[in-house]
């Protein structure tokens, strides 16, 4: 394992987003990202694991420039028939990403581990970073409500996280196993970087995983966080709503009390930078930076800015895919 790597702890689209510009400033062949696989499900018999896809098709450059996630330009033509036939379609499956979970699942069937399975799509589709599960094992996101408990693209997608959130809790993950290389990976970093995906659903499960947490503390002088948390919301997805709901205050200064034990830069926006005192008193060094990432030029900046506070080189004009 080549010191030089930078290790990124990803979720779904945020993350994405961010790791969009990362490859655009350092090699992307660099980058060893780490994926948050508690959101896979089992949807129509396939095998689904969104936030590796969405970084994937990101990275690719065929992600939906609309939604962060699935294909440009896809169709949804078989869920339309399915839908005909009486099936449940709540979860939207596009016809070009068929083909994606159809691999999976196949491959999984035929004996495959998630990693290997990943490695191989992500090859397939030309990109050069290395993307791991955060575990072959199964682990599952489970969102206590006031309403009862559902796995999490139920609580999510079917239910649009309109639930109150009481709890949230991983299944299988006391007894699950980091990927192979994965804490190897993160023994030889050269700089850590856990992306702005939700603290809860996203990061928590990775390190929920046994012996990963344990990992990051001992790097904690080489790892960075970037707050999802900005003026008080989240930039995508539930975080902010779950936060309230579990008696927290939405911020990006309670953000970093969730990584204050492995974590020495943490990264906020612009327009909490008030907070930047109370992060500073955690025993981090708060970087105040814009990190709301509306275009590439965004990205590229919120990237820079990561890797200079870690001491990564930077290296211009990098060929990649288009953006998404």
């Amino acid at each position: 394992m080549k010191r030089s790597r930078v290790v990124a702890l990803a979720g779904g689209v945020g993350a994405a987003r961010f790791l969009d510009g990362l490859v655009r400033v350092i090699p992307p062949e660099r980058v060893f990202i780490i994926g948050n696989t508690a959101d896979d499900a089992e949807i129509l018999g396939l095998h689904i694991s969104p936030d590796l896809d969405t970084v994937t098709y990101t990275l690719a450059g065929l992600a939906n420039p609309q939604h962060g996630w699935g294909l440009r330009g896809d169709s949804f033509r078989c869920l339309e028939a399915l839908g005909r036939l009486g099936a449940d379609t709540w979860f939207q499956l596009g016809d070009l990403d068929l083909a994606t979970h159809l691999h999976r699942t196949e491959r999984l069937r035929q004996g495959a581990s998630l990693s290997e399975v990943t490695s191989e799509i992500a090859t397939a589709l030309k990109v050069p970073s290395t993307l791991v599960p955060m575990s072959n094992e199964s682990v599952r996101t489970r969102i206590c409500t006031a309403s009862g408990e559902f796995e999490f693209q139920t609580y999510f997608v079917k239910r649009r996280a309109r639930d109150r959130v009481t709890a949230i809790h991983f299944e299988g993950a006391s007894d699950a196993s980091p990927a192979p290389g994965l804490l190897d990976a993160i023994e030889h970093a050269e700089a850590i970087i856990l992306c702005p995906s939700n603290p809860f659903i996203s990061i928590g499960p990775i390190l929920a995983v046994p012996g990963i947490r344990q990992a990051l503390r001992q790097r904690r002088e080489k790892v960075a966080a970037i707050s999802p948390i900005v003026g008080g919301r989240a930039v995508k997805g539930p975080a902010a709503k779950m936060m309230k709901s579990m008696h927290l205050r939405p911020s990006a200064v309670e953000v970093a009390k969730l990584y204050v034990d492995f974590t020495a830069i943490f990264v906020l926006d612009e327009v909490d930078r008030r907070e930047s005192a109370q992060v500073e008193a955690l025993g981090m060094r708060p970087v105040i930076t814009n990190t709301i990432m509306r275009g590439l030029r965004e990205k590229k900046s919120l990237a820079r800015v990561v890797a200079r506070e870690l001491g990564i080189k930077l290296q211009s004009r990098i060929k990649v895919g288009t953006s998404a």
